[in-house]
């Protein structure tokens, strides 16, 4: 089986939670792209639900499947999240940002009852930083925003390369929002809650992606099936 089937496993079991009149958020990229898919054959089929994407591409692959849609603003709060992740560690923190939409992802998430994470298992880790942790950051004042990073990182016994994402043009990635996104090279981040609380005090920051104390269930699709797990 290869790593779209894995990830198709794993939509396909978060959609067993999802029931008729629910409101749900709908994340952004390869895996969260399957629920979408797999949703849509159930509203096709009669399930009554609406969504918020989490990013334009979202919306797009939403409005293609035929699922409704809404916003935050017409809707007070959300029954479910699901949405993929690029680390998954056993408190069920997060590293999410690698395609780029974690700011609409986070304030999603924040907004919802419940997040379940679908992935394949090669994205749970015992510690987050193997995978680069996206911050986004206002073009404006950009190095003292780095150097304040850099800052918060030495305070947090961390070091490593940070580096501006680029987009397919070779310029700079833009993010829905019109912000740049910093990959840091972390390998380790032994304390993740402080990290996550510190970056988000500085001035130019406006979303980091490490993802604390949001995601309730994680199920993911392996070689020996699918594995889930509740946060402690």
């Amino acid at each position: 089986m290869n790593m779209d089937e894995l990830k198709r496993q794993a939509a396909a079991k978060a959609l067993e939670h999802v029931r008729d009149g629910m409101k749900l958020g709908l994340g952004t990229g390869s895996t969260a792209k399957h629920f979408v898919e797999l949703l849509g054959e159930r509203v096709a089929g009669g399930l009554k639900v609406i969504g918020v994407p989490t990013s334009e591409t979202t919306r797009a692959d939403a409005q293609r499947c035929g699922v409704p849609l809404t916003t935050l603003d017409e809707v007070d709060r959300l029954d479910l999240t699901v949405d993929g992740a690029d680390e998954v560690d056993p408190a069920l923190n997060l590293i999410k940002g690698g395609g780029g939409a974690l700011l609409r992802e986070k304030i999603v998430a924040a907004a919802s009852d419940r997040m379940i994470v679908i992935a394949d298992d090669s994205k749970w880790v015992p510690t987050l930083g193997r995978f680069p942790l996206p911050v986004e950051v206002i073009p404006f004042g950009l190095s003292a925003t780095r150097r304040a990073i850099a800052d918060v990182f030495a305070k947090c016994g961390l070091h490593g390369e940070m580096a501006i994402r680029s987009g397919k043009d070779g310029h700079a990635f833009v993010t829905d929002g019109g912000h740049w996104i910093i990959d840091a090279r972390l390998g380790t981040i032994t304390d993740a809650p402080r990290l996550a609380g510190l970056l988000g005090a500085i001035p130019g920051v406006v979303e980091h992606g490490l993802f604390i104390g949001l995601a309730s269930t994680a199920m993911l699709a392996g070689s020996q099936g699918i594995r889930v797990f509740e946060r402690p």
